[in-house]
């Protein structure tokens, strides 16, 4: 069973796709990415690292910055949101076996949308309705963000099936309801395939479970710190981000039973690992990703976390004659 999600829904982590495809749009009406990624820390490379991860606090700026520049577009973004940009996530939508089995692998790894306005489904006679509550949003971005992920989630059923999933919008206050009938649940999907079903589900709970371990402060640290991984990921770096002190994120994180330097080691061990076992990487490469500054504190830190040595850990290349090195 999938731990719950963060208490106030929309504050969990998020594949840095999103804000990625929020500078493009930007990008398509003439404003520069460095302009909507003002005060995010992030920088134009970070959006080309497929694991990256941002905050949503990171992602909310990028829309307050869009929205600035661009005024209510949040409806025209929406519209740019297909299953194929979430990744493992809409394959596992594409592969479901109706309508109704993709709303419900929808609405069981919510996480993996880009979504603030969070979704419910209820069947009410022969009516589905979801209605997207926006209310618990930040009230300067609300109408945005309500707009565009209304905007996406029509959009992506209309790619379920051919000629799409009729529905109709009725907007009160704060929330937005559509309706689409209940014999549309029972649709089949074209591009349905049990296989690919079963793998990108496992993908995706594994992903949502390491996104859920961690909730709150700790969370939102582990996100910083491997973002700024490269330069060390001082405390002090990652405190200002979160609009704290020092002695504030440090009780922050030992009312939720950890430390920084806690957070910072299971990160670094975690890439460590990934990163050695490519075999794309040296030690010495590795090293510096995760911050230090030569390979020896590096291997030190490694025994440490693992009780072995990174060397052991690399895996050979294999040449395109299928000999290992």
């Amino acid at each position: 069973m999938l731990p719950p999600p963060a208490a106030r829904g929309w504050e969990f982590p998020r594949a840095v796709a999103g804000v990625a495809l929020l500078v493009a749009y930007a990008g398509s009406r003439g404003v520069d990415a460095e302009a909507v990624l003002a005060g995010t820390g992030l920088g134009i490379a970070d959006l080309t690292e497929p694991d990256r991860e941002v905050t949503a606090t990171q992602e909310l700026r990028v829309v307050r910055n869009l929205q600035g520049h661009l005024g209510d577009v949040g409806a025209a973004v929406g519209r740019r949101y297909h299953a194929s940009t979430f990744g493992i996530f809409g394959y596992a939508l594409l592969a479901s076996r109706t309508v109704l089995d993709a709303m419900d692998v929808a609405l069981r790894f919510l996480d993996l949308s880009f979504t603030f306005a969070i979704p419910r489904a209820e069947i009410v006679g022969a009516t589905v309705r979801i209605t997207v509550d926006g209310s618990g949003l930040p009230p300067d971005v609300r109408a945005f963000l309500l707009d565009r992920d209304v905007a996406a989630i029509r959009t992506v059923l209309d790619e379920l099936v051919p000629g799409g999933v009729p529905t109709t919008r009725r907007r009160a206050a704060d929330t937005v309801v559509l309706e689409l009938g209940a014999a549309e649940l029972d649709r089949p999907l074209p591009q349905s395939n049990p296989q690919t079903l079963a793998l990108a589900e496992a993908l995706c709970r594994d992903v949502v479970e390491r996104r859920r371990a961690r909730s709150g402060t700790s969370q939102e640290v582990r996100v910083l710190v491997t973002q700024q991984l490269r330069s060390g990921a001082p405390m002090a770096g990652v405190a200002r981000e979160l609009g704290l002190s020092e002695r504030t994120l440090r009780r922050r994180l030992a009312d939720e039973g950890t430390t920084y330097q806690r957070l910072l080691d299971e990160v670094r061990e975690s890439l460590a690992v990934e990163l050695l076992g490519t075999g794309r990487l040296t030690v010495e490469d590795v090293a510096l990703r995760l911050g230090y500054a030569e390979a020896s504190p590096f291997i030190v830190a490694f025994h440490r976390w693992t009780g072995t040595t990174p060397g052991t850990r690399v895996v050979a290349r294999t040449p395109r004659d299928g000999r290992r090195n």
